[in-house]
């Protein structure tokens, strides 16, 4: 599923609240803590603007207080609760998280004990980067697409599951450049190693700061990058690959890539979950900007609603649009009902209380209180949501794609939230944040 200086910008906070709300802007802490070297008791409250710098990529969070995140006493937080308690079916193995995760199987779900439970256990810190609190918001939800288990003539377009020749190559932060040899572990892994059979040239592959695997395939003596969605679409897979259902409207199969997981419901009403299983590596890019450029549509117009009406006005311009996203997405098939669809957290996500990060500068699992606005109403939405996925184009520390659930009324609001928003991360008593 897919931003002032630092401290007049929270004043613009207030633009956030509903039309009735308003809300003081955060004071300027007068003295900055130093952390390097500093140990903090467990469970242990720090002073307010309390103040770590990350030292690196211009991250800083700083401590303040819960009458500071707008409209905090208005939270439905047994909902909040409930979402929280998904995170600790991971988090609860991790030291820093084990007391809160046992305080919350023991809290009852009532908004008035869960507010006490966060109010109690959690230090909320805001985030800024590049001396700039505001960031964006993007939406993303969970798609249904029509279509069927065989190929028909009205579901023609393949779902793919992880393909024979696709291989995944662990690589390491100092593995950036040259010539490397691969030895294949298994049928769908290798690794890096100086008596390798396999030649790859670094230089070939999609690398960047967040890689921590080569995906590609053997050609001849060589393992060359995976196959590109335009090679895929003109039928680089064929047989190649198992299929896991077909989809009527090649658009909305597009779109269940950009998602990450979703929904294949079949004419005899059988619901099959796609569920993320691997992808090519190649970064996302964006088809709307790619639009916009070419004068196809104003950027305005480039919801993904705007973007399937033009193309289904323009069928002959469907290979050229889709195919500037290189990146692709393999999946995996389920008819177990589960409540959700699994992010990258391990959990199932909960409709309106789940979002996705860059898990570099937000611990995956935690609880995060999120302000921006409403994509229909243009009020504020602020929320207590868990960081319980990523997304390759999710990156920066204020950054969050929020997950607005399942169907088309979750994606209508996906499709139409492109909003400056701002975050603050909730970490147990006495916890600092890590960057990755």
């Amino acid at each position: 599923m897919k931003i002032m200086k630092i401290y007049a910008a929270v004043c613009l906070i207030a633009l956030l609240l509903t039309s009735c709300t308003l809300h003081k802007s955060t004071p300027r802490p007068s003295v900055l803590i130093p952390l390097s070297g500093q140990q903090i008791p467990s469970g242990q409250a720090l002073p307010l603007h309390y103040v770590h710098d990350a030292n690196r990529q211009g991250v800083r969070y700083q401590v303040v207080s819960f009458t500071d995140l707008p409209q905090w006493s208005q939270q439905p937080f047994s909902q909040s609760l409930r979402a929280f308690k998904k995170s600790c079916q991971k988090l609860q193995v991790q030291p820093a998280w084990q007391m809160v995760c046992q305080q919350a199987s023991q809290t009852h779900e009532t908004d008035r004990q869960a507010k006490h439970f966060f109010e109690h256990y959690f230090t909320p810190w805001q985030i800024a980067q590049n001396g700039r609190l505001d960031g964006m918001v993007t939406g993303y939800y969970e798609p249904m697409l029509l279509g069927d288990r065989y190929q028909t003539a009205q579901a023609r377009f393949p779902i793919y599951g992880l393909p024979d020749d696709f291989i995944s190559v662990p690589l390491s932060t100092g593995q950036r450049q040259g010539t490397v040899r691969i030895q294949l572990t298994g049928q769908h892994s290798g690794i890096i190693a100086a008596n390798g059979v396999y030649s790859a040239n670094l230089s070939a592959f999609p690398i960047n700061a967040k890689t921590k695997a080569l995906k590609g395939r053997i050609s001849g003596n060589q393992f060359v990058p995976y196959y590109t969605r335009a090679q895929i679409n003109a039928g680089a897979l064929n047989g190649k690959a198992p299929v896991l259902g077909y989809a009527n409207d090649p658009v909305e199969l597009f779109f269940l890539h950009v998602q990450g997981s979703g929904r294949l419901k079949t004419p005899t009403g059988q619901m099959i979950r796609l569920g993320f299983a691997d992808k090519n590596d190649y970064a996302y890019v964006s088809i709307g900007k790619y639009m916009a450029n070419k004068g196809y549509l104003p950027l305005a117009q480039t919801s993904m609603q705007g973007i399937k009406l033009w193309l289904q006005q323009h069928p002959d311009k469907l290979a050229e649009v889709l195919g500037q996203n290189p990146s692709y997405v393999f999946f995996q098939a389920s008819t177990d009902p589960a409540e959700g669809p699994v992010g990258a957290l391990g959990v199932a996500l909960t409709g309106e209380y789940s979002g996705a990060v860059d898990r570099h500068f937000i611990q995956l699992g935690a609880p995060l209180f999120l302000a921006t606005t409403h994509p229909e109403n243009g009020r504020g939405l602020n929320k207590l949501i868990m960081a319980q996925d990523t997304g390759s184009a999710i990156n920066g520390a204020v950054r969050v794609d929020y997950f607005w659930g399942y169907g088309d009324a979750a994606g209508r609001l996906a499709g139409k939230m492109k909003h400056t928003g701002y975050v603050w991360q909730l970490f147990p008593k006495g916890v600092l944040p890590i960057i990755k």
